[in-house]
């Protein structure tokens, strides 16, 4: 539920009755992950989704019912017998899901405020007692944060698609007539500063951030790099040509960068899509991001073996952000 934030809180505050069907359990194979939701409204308003369309239908369903009813409805998808026993004919993946439909009271304590972390992309928790003897647990991670060093063209593409992804963008750049809200209508925070002084300063940087320098002027590559690969991030990558890259490394390397902190950086930064727009650049980045996070390989699926998600154990629960008790 808190993953749909953004638009249940207008619903909510304008008084329209809302459900909600949350996945509880995932076995195989699914779209969708534990805790993933759906809601709907009275007139069959949906928001969000379970799967690629497989079971929506039964789960719009099953909401109305609970919606209705004012109680708790259950549903299952895929499973055909005894011992979690599945067919194809269940979800398309062949997978199985669990799932809880019950309306969302928004006057309930805390549901609100709840919801307005989440919106807003911070770290979100709720416990929502669904009446019939169910405690809901959700839990929901802040976003991660993606820091675009420098304000041009392409900084402007990465910070679009960045957020498209679930990052909350920072855009840095000494020049404040770059640093506009106009420019970058998506982005969480505009900060005009030398890219390495805000670097210094930043707060509580881990491996869910992400630093792109994009600066395209040594005089300010050298310094944010430097800096960047000594944090605690998790990714840092510079944008450039080879030959740009290769003196780069060495301006590093006279400037103190050892070899194992140049070993961290990804540059030539994005992945080789043969990009050649602002925009195609900027989604050839956040693969390379992404695919680093996850320890991916970044190959083409058809080109790979195994569970298309890390998750996906034959005969287990997917990792949940959602307890029932």
């Amino acid at each position: 539920m808190l993953e749909l934030a953004a638009d249940l809180l207008p619903l909510l505050e304008a008084g329209v009755p809302v459900a909600a069907v949350t996945i509880t359990r995932v076995v195989r194979s699914a779209p969708r992950g534990v805790g993933a939701t759906l809601a709907v409204t009275a007139d069959a308003r949906v928001i969000g989704s379970l799967s690629g369309g497989c079971v929506e239908g039964d789960a719009v369903m099953l909401g109305l019912d609970a919606l209705r009813s004012a109680e708790v409805r259950r549903g299952s998808f895929g499973f055909t017998g005894p011992d979690d026993a599945i067919v194809a004919a269940g979800l398309a993946c062949g997978g199985a899901i669990e799932v809880v439909a019950y309306p969302v009271d928004g006057a309930a304590p805390g549901v609100r405020d709840a919801l307005r972390r989440a919106a807003a992309g911070r770290e979100s928790a709720i416990d929502l007692d669904l009446g019939d003897g169910t405690v809901l647990a959700l839990r929901r991670r802040s976003r991660p944060r993606l820091i675009v060093l420098g304000a041009g063209e392409h900084a402007a593409a990465l910070c679009r698609v960045g957020a498209a992804a679930g990052f909350a963008v920072t855009v840095c750049d000494p020049w404040a007539l770059l640093v506009t809200r106009e420019r970058f209508p998506e982005a969480s925070d505009l900060v005009v500063a030398a890219p390495h002084d805000y670097l210094a300063s930043l707060e509580a940087p881990d491996e869910r951030t992400a630093v792109c320098v994009l600066t395209h002027d040594e005089r300010l590559d050298v310094p944010a790099i430097r800096t960047a690969l000594r944090l605690p991030v998790g990714f840092v990558g510079a944008m450039g040509s080879r030959a740009t890259v290769a003196r780069r490394a060495a301006l590093l390397t006279q400037a103190g960068v050892t070899d194992a902190e140049l070993g961290r950086l990804h540059s030539p930064l994005g992945l080789d899509l043969g990009a050649e727009t602002p925009e195609e650049t900027a989604l050839a980045v956040i693969a390379e991001i992404v695919a680093a996070r996850r320890g991916a390989s970044a190959l083409p699926l058809r080109a790979t073996g195994g569970p298309l998600h890390a998750d996906a154990v034959a005969g287990c629960t997917v990792p949940t952000p959602v307890t029932v008790r």
